[in-house]
């Protein structure tokens, strides 16, 4: 069963109070199949530039990813500068090139087209709508997204969200999608617009930075309901972490667990 992701393939420098690097390999792309591939084969569409280094795709092939959906243009790879605050958690972007990603259109090599589970990264929707139409039957979809295109092409990422299974935004991007500064209430207005593919259980995530994430979940037959709705953050305080732990504890003895995780 194929694990297949479409998304950025980038050169990144970042700057932070505790040191610098230029060029480092990164992308939306890279960071999903590293991951991934700790636990299942992943097969990567992207595009790279004349300039990208073959030593970074080498890194890449060492963890047994498939790059066979890799184009190497004509032209500079996309490259990303931002520098990071002191909490690692915002930061300023400097400098944005997007080379020949700006023109990336995704083809699906037959071989993949046969993938089970599908992430798509943050691309435009049109694009990403484009990938499941070369796909045969996925049985997972998992898409990523940011308030650029919610702004730019809502209608077009409200259209997506009726063929994937799981979406993930942080929580401000949860609000300006939805219209409603609830984050619960966010995550719910979310899940509506997947109701028409076949499964009965789809997550939408809410991913909330530091203060971990909130995946909201339609179980069969129930209403929509938070998972183990805590802060994944290692708890300042005793009392926070306690907190934390008896709210995991109550999930896993929850009778909708089995049919959360099936």
């Amino acid at each position: 069963m194929g694990l297949l992701v479409v998304g950025s393939i980038a050169l990144d420098s970042v700057i932070t109070p505790f040191g610098e690097t230029a060029d480092a390999l990164g992308g939306a792309a890279v960071f999903f199949s590293m991951a991934g591939a700790v636990l299942h084969p992943v097969q990567v569409v992207g595009v790279v530039g004349s300039d990208f280094p073959e030593s970074h795709l080498k890194k890449l092939a060492a963890r047994g990813v498939d790059l066979a959906g890799v184009e190497r243009q004509k032209g500079e790879s996309f490259r990303w500068k931002a520098r990071y605050s002191y909490d690692l958690n915002s930061r300023e972007t400097l400098e944005t090139r997007l080379g020949v990603f700006a023109e990336f259109q995704p083809r699906i090599p037959d071989k993949f087209r046969d993938a089970k589970f599908v992430f798509l990264g943050n691309i435009d929707p049109e694009l990403q709508l484009n990938v499941l139409d070369q796909v045969k039957q996925p049985t997972l979809v998992a898409c990523d997204t940011m308030n650029y295109w919610i702004q730019g092409k809502k209608d077009l990422l409200l259209e997506l969200l009726r063929h994937i299974d799981i979406l993930m935004v942080n929580d401000s991007e949860a609000r300006e999608l939805s219209g409603d500064w609830n984050i619960y209430r966010a995550a719910h207005w979310i899940l509506g617009p997947t109701r028409s593919r076949r499964y009965s259980t789809r997550p939408a995530q809410a991913t909330r930075s530091r203060a971990g994430s909130w995946p909201t979940w339609r179980a069969p037959g129930t209403s929509r309901f938070p998972i183990c709705a805590a802060p994944w953050s290692t708890g300042r305080r005793w009392g926070h972490s306690r907190w934390k732990r008896s709210a995991c504890s109550a999930w896993s003895r929850s009778p909708w667990r089995r049919s959360a995780v099936a």
